[in-house]
This record gives structure tokens, sequence and C-alpha cells, in this order.
């Protein structure tokens, strides 16, 4: 089953376009968006996908993928059109000639497993692959790079919560690093194009997201859990699980992300949570096995795994920067999970 023939999911789809949001801004315009089959991108995808159905405004979508088949597959091709590259390779004409008004550099290393078996990948593609977006963006309405709670490092016990000016202590001589590292460095480069080509650009930063539009291959604890829930095994958790974390569900987090390229100031950093849920991992856990009438276990990773788990034992964003733009979240982390496991037991 196609995703948008899941009633649910086309809930959430209505949901993102009933935001009040000045949806005039986007009629009309085209869009640059790679990591266009990620958890994210996808959605979001989904989203203007069905906004320009109904509004014939002139929307196109130009979707950027390692795989030019599966976004054509996945996606309408009267709107989307599928690129096949790899952003930290230097870019083919087809892109380069795209004059897009709105570019969002969505692509990223996004899950453990990633994170230490392909490091060098990781890095790169918030930095040559950010770099060739923005290379070919100057002349964009506004460019979007999409940051993590990541960048905020290891609480030093100094807050409860992490705001836009925080910054936490980050080993850099690790190999998990280069994730985090890496959306910082991005942030800066951000920076660095704004000043030297006058460049519009905002940056959100995300919570742990999760929904059901993840990929399979997904290694993050939240996904595994998820797996596990759908297939009505036992969650496996290999901590202690006293974890704190944000964490949104995907239609949030792209409503977030719109909030933040249609309001959002130049330069402008903003978190992407909602205190309905931030949660430990250990109630996490619980709450999915609960629901898939399964127990909790627990593992001890193997030192693949070990090496790309975040050391973070608390990170939970404060969000009011993103609220004052009107931003509000629909679902909490129950509401969340229990939708997710849903739609992707029907398909």
């Amino acid at each position: 089953m196609n995703l948008l023939e899941n009633s649910l999911y086309k809930e959430d789809i209505e949901y993102i376009l009933g935001k009040e949001l000045p949806w005039e801004k986007i009629k009309g315009k085209s869009f640059l968006i790679s990591g266009a089959t990620g958890l994210i991108g996808s959605c979001l995808i989904d989203a203007l996908t069905c906004f320009e159905e109904r509004e014939k405004s002139g929307i196109k979508i130009y979707a950027i993928g390692r795989s030019k088949e599966k976004i054509a597959n996945r996606f309408n091709p009267d709107i989307v059109t599928a690129i096949e590259q790899d952003v930290n390779k230097p870019f083919m004409d087809e892109i380069k000639s795209v004059k897009a008004d709105y570019v969002l550099h969505l692509a990223s290393n996004t899950h453990p497993m990633q994170y230490s078996t392909d490091p060098i990948g990781t890095i790169m593609t918030n930095l040559i692959g950010l770099n060739n977006m923005l290379e070919i963006s100057t002349d964009a309405e506004r460019f979007m790079f999409a940051s993590s709670v990541e960048i905020y490092g290891e609480n030093r016990g100094d807050v409860d919560r992490f705001d836009e000016s925080y910054l936490g202590y980050i080993d850099c001589n690790t190999v998990r690093a280069g994730y985090p590292e890496g959306k910082r460095a991005g942030e800066s480069l951000c920076q660095s194009y704004i000043k030297q080509k006058g460049m519009d650009i905002v940056i959100p930063r995300l919570s742990r997201t999760y929904g059901p539009t993840m990929l399979w291959s997904d290694t993050k604890a939240i996904s595994q859990f998820i797996k596990k829930g759908v297939d009505g095994e036992d969650i496996v958790l290999k901590s202690e699980g006293t974890q704190l974390f944000s964490y949104s569900y995907v239609a949030d987090a792209v409503t977030g992300l719109l909030y933040v390229l249609l309001l959002g100031e130049n330069g402008g950093a903003y978190n992407i949570a909602d205190e309905a849920s931030d949660i430990a991992l250990k109630d996490l856990a619980a709450i999915i096995a609960d629901y898939a009438g399964k127990k909790v276990i627990f593992e001890l990773p193997d030192a693949t795994e070990a090496a790309g788990y975040s050391k973070a034992t608390k990170a939970i964003l404060d969000s009011a920067k993103l609220k004052a733009l009107g931003w509000s979240a629909g679902y909490d982390m129950k509401k969340g999970l229990e939708r997710t496991i849903d739609i992707l037991k029907a398909n």
C-alpha cells in the first residue's frame, strides 16, 4: 500500500496542510530538496505534493536522492522530478541547471550504524554536501539547513533545557563525534554564506524524530523499538534506559520546518520539540511494549553498535523561539508511537 492511501497518514498530511501558515508564499514556487526519500524529506514532499494537487499553482519539486528509481516510484512525477545524485560528489549539470526558489538540505546520515560504519560520509554530507548545495543556491529566495539536537553536545548540568544559545561538551576525538561536529561546522558554514554571499538561510534544529516514513534500515533506538512493536516482538533495550530526550513525530517535525522556512529570520536557528514528547528511553520502550502486548528486555550492544551510540544522558530542547512564530505540536509521545505502529502494520 502506498503511504498516501493509508487513512491515518492522510490525516497527518491534512494536519500539516491545516496549519495557519502563509501558504501563499509557496504557490508557484520551485523546491530543491536533498534527502528526498528520508524520514522527514518524504513526509515534507508528500505534504507539498498534496498542496499542489489541490491548488494547482505550479509548484515544482526537484528531489535529490541516491536512487532515481526510488524517488520516481515514491512521488507524483507530474510534480516531483527525480534527480539521482550523491551530494558529496561533484554535481551533475541536471542539478546545476535548477533555479529553485527554496532549497532544503535534508540529506544526512542519521542513525548509529551509519555513524560507526560510514564516519567519513557522516561528516562530509554536512560539509561537502552542504557546500555543494549552497554553491548552486546563491540566488535562491531562501536556503534551509536541517541541523540537529546533537549540536548541543552533553548537558553540563547547568541548564534543564537547551535553548538556541547553549553549547555543551563534545569529545571530537571519537568516531561518533562526526555527526554533531559536522552539524556544528555546517551551521557555521551557513553563517559564512550569509555574510560573504548575502544568502538568506534558516536553520531548524530537529529533535529525535520518528514516524511512519522511517527507513526500515534505521538503527536508532526508537526505530528499533518501533520495528519490534510492528513485528509483535519484545522490545530490546541496550542500556538502562535512563537517557532523557526530546522527540518529535514526523508530522510535527515537518510543520516545524515549514514555520522556520516561511516565518523564521535570516540566520536564525530554531529548536523543533515539544514538552509532551520529552521522555526517558525506558518509558518510551514501555509504551511500545504495552501497545504491542509484549515486554521490555535488556541486552548489551555489540562493539559496532556501541561506537555509534550517543553518550548524552539528557537532551531536552527549549522550543519557545519556534512557538513564538506560532508553531505548536499536535502529537504527544503515546499518540505518535501508536500511530506510527498502526500505519506501518497496515503497510
